[in-house]
Order: structure tokens, then sequence, then C-alpha cells
């Protein structure tokens, strides 16, 4: 065994663009799983559009890390093991400027989805993470000064991310974890708290040192993950700035974490 620890992205890494997994990954988990390896999932989704889609994996026990690895929770149980959060005045700091500048916002509590709007992204959002947004009747910044909020989302055109990214992380990286998770998303989270966190608190809590534990991912946001790694890869539809890091595999549709399992974790190939 290779890599005895295998955390693995699940949008555009697992999940295929048709929403499902392959029979041939939940194969390839289950066999290393059954060689002793430990298979771990850390997502930008809530901790309840994650924990519902871990049973088709086959994984009914161990931990998830959501949120970019801010909450890990237990998957029978749901108990919380890690939580981090933005303390009040970052929080209604950061949401207020994003308000200001007229953007589509949203922002998550360990179990809730606020929007400051309803329209088609927030539709097609909900539609693949499996979650309801709800739009209150006072602004987020006013919400934030009552609720504990884990991360913070800019919604928009695919066309308008690039120019949106630039700009968020030029008012706001010096403040903010600041990255892209998918065409249409730009996510903040509290300083520190990224994938490369998931992996210092799954390294510790299963003791395995980080040059055994491995890693797949294959947007932006992946990136502290894999950096924290030991074994970095990345599938074929990754974003260039993986690649250049990672060991590069199939695409998430033929099959990538699969090869990555048999070939690396498991396998000869290093």
């Amino acid at each position: 065994m290779n890599y005895p620890l295998f955390v693995s992205d699940f949008d555009g890494t697992l999940l295929r663009p048709d929403g499902t997994v392959s029979r041939e990954t939940v194969r390839a988990i289950a066999d290393y799983r059954r060689a002793g390896g430990i298979f771990a999932v850390c997502t930008g989704r809530m901790l309840t559009s994650i924990l519902p889609r871990l049973p088709a994996l086959g994984l009914t026990e161990g931990v998830v890390a959501a949120y970019q690895g801010a909450t890990v929770a237990e998957i029978g149980t749901g108990r919380l093991l890690r939580d981090e959060a933005f303390s009040r005045e970052a929080a209604v700091s950061l949401v207020a400027r994003l308000e200001e500048m007229g953007v589509h916002i949203h922002i998550y509590t360990v179990g809730a989805l606020f929007c400051n709007r309803r329209d088609a992204l927030l539709a097609q959002y909900e539609a693949v993470c499996g979650v309801k947004g709800t739009v209150p009747d006072v602004p987020l910044s006013v919400l934030c000064r009552t609720e504990r909020i884990v991360k913070v989302l800019i919604m928009c055109e695919a066309r308008e991310q690039e120019r949106l990214f630039g700009l968020c992380t030029e008012k706001f990286s010096r403040e903010f974890f600041v990255t892209r998770s998918a065409p249409t998303l730009i996510e903040f989270m509290p300083e520190g708290q990224t994938k490369a966190a998931a992996i210092g608190f799954l390294g510790q809590y299963y003791g395995v040192p980080r040059e055994k534990i491995a890693a797949i991912g294959d947007e932006k946001n992946d990136l502290p993950m894999l950096g924290a790694a030991g074994g970095r890869f990345a599938v074929a539809n990754a974003a260039q700035e993986l690649k250049k890091i990672a060991t590069v595999v199939p695409s998430c549709t033929e099959d990538g974490v699969a090869y990555a399992l048999q070939h690396y974790a498991m396998g000869e190939d290093l």
C-alpha cells in the first residue's frame, strides 16, 4: 500500500458531468478499503449536500470534510469533529462589501444556505447540490450579525468569472482565502481554512503522515490539498494549475479516481 489514506474531491473528480459516479470507481474504492486503505471525500459542498451522496460510494462510516475542510464530520452520525467559521466581524465586513458590488451572494452556516436573490443560477445550484436556499427579508450582512458563517460564495455567469475573480482576489485575498471551485462559483473562506487544513486534520485523525497521504482534484480550490499531500493527482479535466504539480490520471468521465487508486495508491507506479 503506497498511500494508506486517499483524499478525493467530489464534483468534477469523483462526480461525472451527468451527476453520477461510475460503477468502476465505486468498485475501486471498495477494493482499496478492503486492502486496508482509508478513503475520504473533501469537498467545498455543504455537509447536508455531501452526506446523502456518500452511501452510493460505499461510505457509511469514517469521516467527510465539507466547506473546503472547515467542517469535518462523522459520516454515520453527523457529529462534528472540526468546526471552523468566520469571526462575526469578518463575515459582516466581507458580505457588506460584496453587497456593494451588486453580486449574487450565498452565505452558509453549518446546516443552512442563505442567498440574496432567487434566479436561474440559484435554481441550477439547488438542483446540482440537492439543497434549498433561503432568501431572507434582511440584507445578508445583517444576517451575519446573528448567524455563524462558515463560507461565503459568489455565483456568476461563467463568462464573468475571470473578471470577478481577479477583482475579488485584488480586494479580499489579504484577508481571506479566495478561490474557484466551478466555472460559476467564487468562494471565500477564513484565512487558513483550505483543503490543506483538512489534509492536516485527517492525517492526525487517522495517524497517517502527510507523505503517505494521496489527494486528487480538478479545480483551483484543490491546490492547497494537493500541495499538502505526499501523493498528488489531477484528473485530465483539471485546471492547468493542478496539472503542473500533480500526476495526471484519466478524466472524471474515464474513472480517473479508480485509476489513481489501482495504479498508484495500491499499485507499483510512483
